[in-house]
């Protein structure tokens, strides 16, 4: 069988023979003219086109064994596809194999230990339909069709982070493919500096292929959103600011400036406590009682309502552009940018956020992780969201320039997961002092950079 790439302009085609893969690869193997190839190549971001020149979607990790070896015996670029939900569109590559795991989506919950042993294929809303059923979480995204791996590897916030710490944290062992074509168990105890690697470092090490996580209880929370006009902007800004300074681990609150369905901007604090029922009243009390709400839909709901809350807001296909940094701190000179930044915003899908971490997740677990921003700082996400490719770049321009605008109130560093398509320099804020440490990582286990589709860290 001979695979060749169907060309773009400025793309040149390659052809190669995949004989040698196809009779012992277990999954299913995509040409261009393949039925399901498109499907299978589009990602959560609309703007992303790529086409590899295979799709391999692997059923097991000998499936990913097979793919990564014959990739690099063929000098091919390799990218990695878990969720595809991440903004920059590196889980698919142009004339090169994508290695796609969306078949691989096992959730084997152990409920005596407290453990689930997830394939990396699978997304939070797989994840926690699967834990849920025992009364147990873990931290995961905020959209549900967030894959688990990719999330994970870069850190992992969620609706738990501040009780339970980082998807990362929580990450117990797992099993990664490496440039070499090996697959290794990774924990504590065997190949420690590995876990400390993957647990933040993306996928530069290699294609996780397994992933067990720590689970706690969790049965209902308390959770929704409280609306003011984004009149009221400033005011609610500052209220938060100064509520979260004594706001208990229990809670997780975000602010967003957004349009409403009907049009109306709005300024929304979203949350989620985790805590005993019957304290709920007095940890939102303040929430409540702050100025003249248009809304209060805080209720107690199911973890998994929680989890989904956010999806249709952000759907699959959408075109996505963002950026985002962590601030030296939400100082009313840098509320009133972010303010009159949001009057001029192009799409009514776009929205302003800010997110608090700190609790569990400023303190790093046992073996640490290469995640290193465990300081409680405000995280600022700008993410515009819009349908017509027309007006690329009148939504891409506006955040790029609101990005600019708040570069006095940076503290220069920012989440990887967050970050789009910005160079070696932003990847090294993302790291900060960890970042000489994952490059001797890297020079171990993929010396020729061969994982490179990524927020790439150079061998040393």
């Amino acid at each position: 069988m001979i695979g060749e790439t169907t060309p773009k302009t400025g793309i040149m085609p390659v052809t190669f023979s995949i004989e040698t893969l196809s009779p012992i690869f277990k999954g299913e193997l995509l040409m261009p003219e393949s039925r399901g190839y498109d499907e299978a190549r589009k990602v959560w971001n609309g703007m992303i086109d790529k086409r590899p020149a295979v799709i391999a979607r692997c059923r097991n990790a000998q499936d990913v064994i097979l793919t990564v070896n014959f990739a690099r015996n063929h000098n091919l670029p390799v990218s990695v596809k878990g969720g595809g939900h991440n903004v920059t569109g590196n889980a698919v590559c142009d004339n090169g194999i994508m290695i796609d795991l969306s078949l691989m989506k096992s959730v084997k919950v152990d409920p005596d230990k407290q453990i689930a042993e997830v394939q990396t294929g699978a997304t939070w809303g797989d994840f926690d339909n699967a834990t849920q059923k025992f009364g147990l979480a873990s931290t995961g995204g905020l959209i549900s069709t967030t894959g688990v791996a990719g999330l994970t590897l870069g850190g992992g916030v969620g609706w738990l982070v501040r009780k339970h710490g980082l998807s990362c944290d929580n990450l117990i062992e797992a099993e990664i493919v490496t440039s070499d074509g090996k697959l290794q168990k990774i924990n504590l105890k065997e190949n420690p500096e590995l876990f400390w690697g993957i647990r933040g470092g993306g996928g530069n090490f290699g294609v996780v292929t397994s992933m067990t996580f720590q689970l706690h209880k969790l049965h209902n929370v308390i959770g929704g959103m409280i609306l003011h006009p984004q009149t009221k902007a400033k005011e609610t800004l500052q209220f938060y600011r100064d509520f979260m300074k004594t706001a208990p681990d229990e809670l997780t609150l975000y602010c967003a400036l957004l349009t409403s369905p009907d049009g109306l901007p709005i300024v929304a604090m979203i949350g989620c406590y985790s805590g005993d029922i019957e304290k709920a009243a007095t940890v939102l009390k303040p929430l409540r009682e702050f100025g003249e709400p248009l809304a209060d839909l805080f209720q107690q709901k199911s973890y998994i309502e929680m989890q989904t809350l956010l999806d249709g807001p952000f759907p699959h296909g959408n075109r996505y552009y963002w950026k985002s940094g962590f601030l030296k701190s939400l100082s009313d000179e840098a509320i009133d940018e972010i303010v009159s930044r949001a009057t001029s915003v192009p799409s009514p899908g776009s929205a302003i956020i800010l997110e608090m971490y700190g609790g569990a997740s400023s303190r790093e677990p046992q073996g640490g992780t290469s995640y290193p921003h465990r300081q409680s700082e405000f995280d600022l996400v700008i993410i515009s969201n819009w349908v017509n490719r027309e007006e690329d770049e009148k939504n891409m321009s506006w955040t790029r320039k609101f990005y600019e605008a708040m570069q006095t109130y940076s503290s220069n560093k920012v989440y990887v997961n967050a970050l789009g398509v910005e160079g070696e320099a932003r990847v090294k804020e993302a790291y900060g002092n960890n970042y000489s440490r994952l490059a001797a990582l890297k020079t171990k286990y993929d010396p020729d950079n061969f994982f490179r589709l990524n927020q790439n860290i150079s061998p040393a």
